[in-house]
């Protein structure tokens, strides 16, 4: 463990919050690779601030292992920390910092994997991914897809490493992000009677959400999951510029995680619905307006599988489970591989969290299951 703790101090030293460049990182991650002799390709941001890395060691065959990793983190500001966040300290059986836990730790115990593969002939490949903009909702991996997609062939296992307690996860939901514009008339509030108030509008809609949050939860169940049903949620609403005005537009930000027996069109079109409804009832308005601004993929792979049985043999935690949070295991399974989450920390313990750490053992472990990953490739 003690080379995956000096890679961690590293790791956890670049402060990769999602809003800022992480290039001195993979400037620092990529030099690492190509000196343990892995074929480096750097994939770009299109904007050229961001990067990230696809990596690869070992024969041009199929199968092999991919490992899975984005770089950054999500921000500190506002949080008490009792420790500098972007310094790893040791806290006895605890390791403090932020990205510790989501999702550094998993990345350092890889790049020392890579280390060591470097050393020997592999009989399959070892690849890693290595992605930005995971924190804002899967954007780096998004835009890194076309390129990634002719370079990662086709391993026998795709690992995400987000924390699982080194428990295999098989699932995920899906989730998509919308913002939903409401329209009015803008008036003298002394007049307001006269006039389509924007918020007016805003609170039908919200209301007709809360129906379709109901039919969702007496649909598809899985009970792998704590919330089993599809979700909607709305998170943000914004409208008005004086008390006296009557509102002309009001923005409602909502998002809606999916199971994968619900597809995302399905719910999409309810929401579609829903606002074409409403508009309908004010007919003086334009019609409200849904934008789709973000979205990704959910993750399900039977449990059964041999593969998964094989990942959780070398992960030591025979049970598997399905994740509350959404990763990057969504866009591999969609290339049609076989992909699991799996990785050191806890979520809900640690992630996102002030003094976010992660505990000593969690990493050992992560690491053993790296030493058979290298042995199954040596063949």
């Amino acid at each position: 463990m003690t080379r995956t703790l000096e890679i961690l101090d590293r790791l956890v030293a670049f402060p990769t919050v999602s809003r800022d460049s992480n290039l001195e990182l993979i400037d620092w991650v990529q030099a690492l690779l190509a000196d343990a002799g892995f074929e480096v390709t750097r994939i770009w941001s299109p904007d050229r601030t961001k990067a990230g890395l696809f990596a690869r060691i070992g024969p041009n065959v199929d199968g092999g292992i991919c490992l899975s990793a984005h770089t950054d983190v999500v921000p500190v500001d506002g949080q008490l920390w009792t420790r500098p966040p972007f310094e790893l300290t040791d806290d006895g059986d605890r390791v403090i910092g932020r990205g510790t836990t989501d999702m550094k730790g998993f990345l350092a115990s890889a790049l020392a994997t890579a280390e060591r593969a470097g050393q020997g002939k592999l009989s399959f490949p070892l690849s890693l991914s290595i992605s930005y903009d995971e924190e804002i909702g899967c954007v780096g991996i998004q835009q890194m897809m076309p390129e990634l997609r002719n370079l990662i062939g086709t391993p026998r296992l795709v690992i995400v490493g987000e924390p699982t307690s080194m428990q295999v996860a098989t699932g995920h939901k899906g989730k998509s992000a919308l913002n939903v514009t409401c329209h009015g008339q803008a008036g003298h509030s002394a007049l307001a009677p006269d006039f389509v108030n924007a918020i007016h509008v805003a609170a039908g809609f919200v209301t007709k959400i809360q129906g379709l949050q109901d039919r969702l939860k007496s649909g598809a169940v899985d009970k792998d999951y704590r919330i089993p049903y599809s979700t909607v949620h709305i998170g943000k609403i914004s409208g008005g510029t004086a008390l006296n005005i009557v509102p002309s537009e009001t923005q409602v930000a909502l998002e809606f995680r999916h199971l994968a027996e619900t597809p995302a069109r399905e719910i999409e079109s309810e929401i579609r619905k829903i606002a074409d409804d409403v508009s309908q009832a004010y007919p003086c308005a334009p019609k409200v307006d849904v934008d789709v601004v973000n979205s990704y993929p959910g993750l399900d792979i039977e449990a059964t599988k041999p593969i998964v049985t094989w990942a959780s043999d070398i992960a030591g935690t025979p049970k598997t489970t399905k994740v509350s949070f959404g990763t990057e295991a969504g866009f591999f399974s969609q290339l049609g591989l076989d992909t699991v989450v799996l990785g050191p920390g806890d979520m809900a313990t640690d992630g996102h969290k002030p003094d976010e750490g992660l505990a000593k053992s969690e990493l050992i472990s992560c690491d053993r299951m790296m030493d058979q990953i290298c042995s199954s490739l040596r063949g």
